[in-house]
């Protein structure tokens, strides 16, 4: 980042913090609360509101690893929602959200900037009921599964995913069987924003809270087709190499284990077809955990191994090992930047969290990337290329990264900054021009 971007961002943060900190001197006297206690308490608790306004200032050099241009923008983001339960079986819930991005220019992504449009908008069946039958169909925002590592809601993007969805579920106090179908609801700057139906993932997905004591398992069997007219692959409708089938059979276990260590392991495996090719593919995760307590201080220490599997020879048109990341939440997963997704990489993590005071959290994260198999790709959070080695001969090692972050809450405010940079391994200084990418920035966020 240029001595010049840096001063900028600067004197850019210094004359917007006393805005920043102006509403945590105001916490007593906050309408947003009295409005929604109001609405609440006026419709015996049948109308809720919500309401949510965020702004970010970032700053991120080296994007690409030098391939694109260094980008200082605010990004500002309002949610506004409804929800309706006129009787314990039946809700009615609606949000519309609008995001901006104003210094970026008119060339905004729909990653960055959407104009006021439907985020969420669903039916639900029985949504207070703990057994038995239940049922939820729409727009769906807070859709995870897991911690989110195949379907999942990506919040830290400023326009966020939601999905057009249908869920049907039988509950009890040991199981919860679920049958679903989900897609994706793509951003379409200027257009009503609606899901690409060809590209779905549907299966079940199944937890059972105490499976052995206090250890939780989730088990799941996911299908993800990709096959609207035009294809996904690049190929030709008429000869089938434009679609995509993919089985996906997994589980979660999660739980303690003895001395106060908390575990999270989770594997995958993966059958199916990508345009006329075979895949098989896998992927897996495990991380330990621990919470200690120094001089009046919690201290969150947590360490984790992810891979996940690459196609041996990418030039074989009949064979193929990536691992299909569906529609994950990368964010913080493989660092801070979020770089990368899980596929083709071994990714080693750790994450520290010291709590100052109650409300006040200081965060260290370190993450070191190698390629899975030397002639596949690195590939970035949403899935997508970002550089390969048709040879395998530019490396393993991607190159490390170290993120330090800070959050504040007082109340319904949460004001916080960041700083991390990526530091270039063989791979990407052969593979591109090899920069390493740097990521400033300062948040605050009013939720109700």
């Amino acid at each position: 980042m240029s001595f010049r971007l840096k001063a900028t961002f600067a004197v850019q943060v210094l004359v917007l913090s006393p805005f920043l900190l102006t509403p945590l001197s105001a916490q007593d006297w906050d309408p947003g609360t009295r409005a929604t206690t109001a609405i609440s308490t006026a419709t015996n608790e049948k109308l809720k509101l919500t309401f949510e306004q965020r702004g970010r200032y970032e700053s991120r050099a080296g994007n690409t690893f030098g391939k694109d241009l260094d980008v200082f923008t605010g990004l500002f983001r309002t949610r506004l929602g409804l929800a309706y339960t006129p009787v314990k079986w039946l809700k009615f819930s609606g949000m519309v959200q609008d995001c901006r991005a104003p210094w970026y220019g008119s060339g905004a992504p729909n990653t960055m900037r959407d104009e006021a449009d439907l985020h969420e908008g669903y039916i639900e069946l029985f949504p207070a009921y703990k057994k038995g039958f239940g049922m939820m169909v729409g727009r769906m925002m807070m859709l995870s599964y897991g911690e989110g590592r195949l379907i999942g809601i990506s919040n830290w993007s400023n326009t966020s995913r939601t999905y057009d969805q249908a869920r049907m579920y039988w509950r009890s106090p040991k199981v919860q069987v679920e049958m679903l179908m989900v897609s994706v609801v793509k951003v379409r700057i200027g257009e009503f924003n609606r899901p690409v139906l060809g590209d779905r993932v549907w299966g079940t997905y199944d937890v059972f809270p105490n499976f052995y004591k206090k250890n939780l398992l989730e088990a799941y069997v996911l299908r993800h087709d990709q096959n609207r007219p035009g294809g996904f692959t690049g190929g030709s409708s008429s000869d089938g190499t434009d679609k995509l089938g993919i089985n996906t059979f997994g589980f979660r276990l999660a739980g303690p284990v003895p001395r106060g260590v908390n575990y999270s392991l989770e594997a995958a495996l993966q059958k199916g077809k990508t345009g006329l090719a075979d895949l098989s593919a896998s992927a897996w995760f495990a991380a330990l955990s621990r919470r200690w307590t120094i001089a009046g201080k919690t201290l969150d220490l947590s360490a984790e191994y992810k891979y996940a599997s690459g196609t041996e020879n990418p030039a074989d048109p009949k064979h193929s090992g990536t691992f299909d990341q569906l529609y994950a939440a990368n964010h913080d997963k493989f660092g801070h930047q979020d770089l990368f997704g899980w596929r083709n990489v071994h990714n080693a993590r750790s994450l520290d969290t010291l709590g100052v005071t109650k409300n006040f959290a200081i965060n260290f994260q370190y993450n070191n990337y190698w390629l899975a198999n030397l002639k596949d790709a690195v590939y970035n959070g949403s899935g997508k290329l970002i550089a390969r080695s048709a040879t395998g001969t530019a490396g393993r090692h991607v190159g490390q990264e170290a993120d330090l972050y800070g959050t504040y809450k007082h109340g319904h405010f949460t004001v916080g900054a960041g700083y991390g940079h990526f530091f270039s391994g063989q791979f990407i200084q052969k593979t591109t021009p090899g920069i390493g990418p740097t990521y400033l920035y300062v948040f605050h966020t009013y939720s109700l």
